[in-house]
């Protein structure tokens, strides 16, 4: 099943709603609306089915997936009046997918990590890479949804997209094995995490990890399509256009750690919530950086991933500005080589 999440217009603002896509009706199924109608034809009053189906189909997908395998099982129910609660797949204004409660985004696929590497820095991968499955926390506050406008940072003359795969988790679970962490995954969407690559290169030389280099947009979407449906996620492949054309073409394949192995070493000494997103890091040749290009103003951003769909931004034609930008500071070091 595919499930995203569109805006409707109330007297008292958007209402975020969780819908069904049906890609060869050419629509989408409001289910809370869909419930609701089956609820009535099986004798509830109005009213009670309309809290009930509300209940199960809330406005946050996160909190919708943390009821566990009955979110599922009404999702299947409400299609029985799918024909009444429909709309064109034209007509609707989305939104993100997922409201997740954190973002984590990794680091696994060999291609583009010799790519990066190669491109960045020109050295070799850091041996660390190979150690252990590495991730940064991005920021739930900068979730661009499809079709959105993506504002190109003033800050920044060096901006790239990357496209990832984005692992839904859908059940709690902590200090798990790769054995037991797939399991844990409800679905996967397309991440595509913006870079400012001038800005990101400064901020891991501090040592933190990546911040505004990162946290200035997450595009997720269109949808996302549920772990029954997608089977196995090592070879699904992938395109980037940019402006229509396009600029390579990406597999899943070549991994350093695999899905099951990232989210389980997420989950170590730490807790997995329903909705949580793990990135897979960048397929290979899925980032502008390994091509030898990047991103201008007004450019559009198309991401699509085999089983998903295509996720699709526009970069804002103007550079946005912010009212404050630090200015470096003097650096108190800079003789002590000298001296030495």
């Amino acid at each position: 099943m595919k499930l995203g999440r569109i805006s409707s217009a109330t007297p008292d603002g958007p209402d975020e709603r969780i819908v069904a896509v049906d890609l060869a009706g050419d629509r989408v199924v409001d289910l809370a609306r869909a419930f609701a109608l089956v609820q009535r034809r099986r004798g509830a009053w109005d009213a009670g089915a309309r809290r009930l189906a509300r209940a199960v189909f809330p406005s946050s997908m996160s909190a919708a997936i943390a009821a566990g395998p009955l979110f599922l099982d009404a999702a299947h129910v409400a299609l029985a009046a799918a024909d009444d609660a429909s709309i064109p797949l034209d007509a609707v204004d989305w939104v993100a997918p997922l409201d997740p409660p954190m973002i984590r985004d990794g680091l696994t696929f060999q291609d583009h990590i010799v790519n990066y590497s190669r491109r960045a820095a020109n050295a070799l991968p850091n041996p660390s890479i190979y150690r252990m499955p590495g991730y940064f926390k991005g920021s739930t506050g900068s979730i661009y949804g499809p079709g959105a406008e993506v504002p190109y940072p003033s800050f920044s003359s060096w901006i790239d997209y990357e496209l990832e795969i984005g692992y839904v988790i859908g059940k709690p679970g902590s200090d798990l094995t790769p054995d037991e962490s797939f399991d844990h995954i409800f679905g996967v969407t397309i991440f595509n995490d913006f870079s400012a690559r001038d800005v990101q290169l400064v901020e891991i030389a501090i040592g933190m990890g990546p911040q505004h280099g990162k946290d200035f947009a997450f595009g997720i979407g269109p949808w996302i399509t549920t772990m029954d449906e997608i089977g196995s996620i090592e070879g699904l492949t992938g395109s980037v256009r940019i402006n229509g054309e396009v600029w390579s073409q990406c597999r899943a394949e070549n991994m350093v750690w695999s899905p099951a192995e990232l989210v389980a070493y997420v989950s170590v000494a730490d807790s997995l919530q329903p909705g949580d997103l793990i990135a897979s890091g960048t397929m290979g040749n899925g980032s502008s950086i390994e091509l030898g290009r990047e991103l201008s103003p007004g450019d559009v951003v198309e991401l699509t991933l085999e089983g998903v769909g295509t996720l699709r931004h526009t970069m804002s034609a103007e550079k946005k500005a912010y009212p404050w930008w630090p200015e470096p500071k003097p650096y108190p070091f800079a003789d002590a080589g000298a001296a030495g």
